[in-house]
């Protein structure tokens, strides 16, 4: 006989004891003593028929297959529905045999007495599982959690169950003074948020949590420096936008990091749009191996569309991205292509095998000061690569044609940054000219990605510093990839064609700033443990990033954190001269200032094109 089977009788005997003496109980209150002969004879004859029907609905209502160890007040409603429904059978034998004179008041009597007979069997074995768990695992981590609310109550509860992590709550900290002095979870609320300090020494805690999912990003911000201030790395239970269904788990819990101190708003989405244009479509990502076409696949692939074309140049990158998809979408059809976008004949043969209905053009060589080295492959990937594209999407009547640009396209100073202004002049020009809608997506760092400052920053802090900055002032917009990523799907639900979506950032970050706060969240001290030093800035570097040009003006989108650009139109004809002055460029090493001038020259031609054929007044936007 298996323990589970030995574990769900031994409940089951315990029920029908409790249901025969709830009775007995019952006709002893109503007679105040010994209760007369008949009446006992028929509660025995009553149970022959009770015992094995309330054993039937508990076992219906799922009271044999409970964890009980874990038993919550839900559960206690349950156990209240079952023996409802079980004495309101019981009533009906009274109702079938009135004859016999049994109390009706007996019945009522034996339900209350039932309820809490039966509940407490169980609650029984929460509290010894508990005790037992206690004496088995000392915990000697003192932890304090901030935040009393949902998420710190149910964190108590999860710590409870996972002894191995060897934290012992030893009280709350929380903003409403109204708590303060209130036990939950038999955890004390000690004080308010601003006693953190003499908490920390007065109860000697070990470990801060900061379970305060909807706290403004400056509350975390403050905690999480006063914290390490102390000597202590705080965890945190990320934001709910993070934790599927609101649930707060220890899995959940991790270190403070950089993006939770960033002052940026939720991402929302509109998920009905959304899955308008991806669901049933095939879709085809660039750059799909990359750190933001990476996560365009997997946030695609969550809408359900019909079929996923992952392209990119290294096979590796792809391989991986294919597995980590395939192994979680086992349903959807995604197939990995290995090119080159600047190889024209096999994109054709890819669009025209394929029809992508909708195409992310994330495939782009961003890094800035490897693109001042390399003009000539920058102009070859960012520019004719997005024309090879373009065009294939506009001959097989693509959908939608999304082009993932940056904030460096903006007045650039780079050979990286003119190269992606080129790309957007080209995705704009193609817009109209058929039923594709074709948009561009501007947006500036993302935190994480391959090639930027933070993984720099993390790999010289582990070695030991010194940490690199190249400016003191310099500043930069940043954002999480998922977060970006959220926004450029959202932008190509949104889109008619023709638009340059630029998101909203939030705040410009100090790089030094960045810097500071990374070495602190390791745990060190800036400038004490860890030095700093400036570089001077590299060749194409901005002091800090634009998400408009002056000549733009803005419109705001039904999505807060969307806006567009209202871009002058791209003329076709200078287009075509950039164009061929791009491709001559490539048949020789040409330099960064050659890049630069193209893009400068043609500008002008654009201004000077647009001057004659639109009105003066037509070009005026507003900011």
């Amino acid at each position: 006989m298996s323990g589970k089977f030995k574990y769900q009788l031994l409940l089951a005997g315990g029920d029908a004891v409790a249901l025969v003496l709830s009775g007995l109980i019952g006709l002893y209150l109503r007679f105040e003593g010994l209760p007369p002969q008949n009446f006992l004879a028929v509660w025995f004859r009553y149970m022959i028929v009770a015992v094995p029907l309330y054993l039937v609905v508990y076992y219906y209502f799922g009271l044999y297959r409970r964890m009980w160890r874990y038993a919550s007040v839900d559960d206690l409603l349950v156990i209240a529905g079952a023996v409802s429904l079980a004495t309101a059978c019981l009533f009906t034998l009274r109702v079938v045999n009135p004859a016999s004179g049994f109390p009706r008041s007996v019945i009522i009597m034996t339900w209350l007495i039932n309820i809490a007979a039966v509940g407490g069997m169980r609650f029984v074995v929460r509290l010894g599982t508990g005790l037992l768990s206690r004496q088995n695992g000392h915990r000697t981590k003192r932890a304090l959690i901030i935040g009393a609310g949902d998420a710190g109550r149910i964190l108590v509860s999860e710590l409870d169950k996972h002894r191995e992590l060897d934290y012992f709550p030893i009280g709350f900290l929380d903003d409403d003074a109204c708590k303060v002095g209130l036990s939950i979870c038999g955890l004390p609320v000690l004080g308010t948020t601003a006693l953190l300090e003499e908490m920390v020494k007065s109860q000697s805690i070990d470990q801060v949590i900061i379970a305060m999912p909807s706290a403004s990003l400056s509350k975390t911000r403050d905690l999480t420096q006063r914290s390490i201030a102390l000597g202590i790395k705080p965890l945190i239970v990320p934001g709910l936008y993070s934790i599927l269904n609101e649930d707060v788990k220890v899995s959940s819990l991790r270190e403070v990091q950089l993006e939770d101190l960033l002052q940026r708003p939720e991402i929302k989405l509109d998920s009905a749009s959304i899955s308008g244009y991806l669901a049933s479509k095939t879709v085809l990502i660039t750059g799909a191996g990359g750190s933001i076409g990476g996560e365009l696949a997997r946030q695609v692939a969550g809408f359900s569309p019909a079929r996923l074309l992952l392209l990119g140049r290294g096979e590796n990158s792809i391989y991986d991205i294919h597995r980590e998809l395939a192994a979680k979408h086992p349903a959807l059809s995604i197939t990995a292509l290995i090119a080159d976008v600047q190889d024209a004949e096999r994109i054709d043969y890819i669009f025209d095998t394929h029809r992508p209905a909708v195409v992310f053009h994330a495939a782009a060589h961003k890094h800035v000061p490897l693109m001042e080295a390399n003009p000539t492959e920058a102009i070859k990937t960012n520019v004719l690569g997005t024309q090879t594209l373009a065009r294939a999407a506009l001959r097989s009547l693509t959908e939608r044609f999304v082009l993932v640009s940056t904030d460096k396209a903006v007045n650039p100073t780079s050979v990286m940054g003119a190269t992606k202004r080129m790309a957007e002049h080209i995705v704009q020009s193609y817009n109209g000219s058929c039923q594709t809608k074709f948009m561009v997506v501007r947006f500036g760092n993302v935190l994480g990605s391959r090639g930027s400052v933070i993984p720099l920053f993390k790999e010289q802090i582990a070695k030991g510093g010194p940490v690199t900055v190249t400016h003191p002032e310099m500043t930069r917009y940043f954002m999480t990839i998922p977060e970006a990523v959220s926004l450029i799907i959202q932008a190509g639900a949104m889109g008619q064609g023709g638009e340059v979506f630029v998101l909203d950032m939030g705040k410009s970050v100090k790089i030094l700033d960045l810097a500071r706060e990374l070495v602190s969240l390791s745990g060190l001290k800036p400038d004490i443990d860890i030095a700093i030093t400036f570089t001077g800035m590299r060749p194409g570097e901005k002091l800090y990033e634009e998400l408009f040009a002056p000549e733009e003006g803005t419109l705001a989108t039904m999505h807060k954190q969307i806006l567009i650009a209202k871009q002058p139109p791209t003329a076709p004809a200078a287009l075509a001269v950039m164009l061929r002055a791009a491709q001559a460029l490539t048949a020789e090493h040409c330099s960064p200032d050659a890049v630069l001038a193209l893009l400068h020259e043609q500008e002008q031609v654009y201004s000077q094109e647009i001057a004659a054929t639109v009105p003066a007044a037509g070009v005026a936007y507003a900011k």
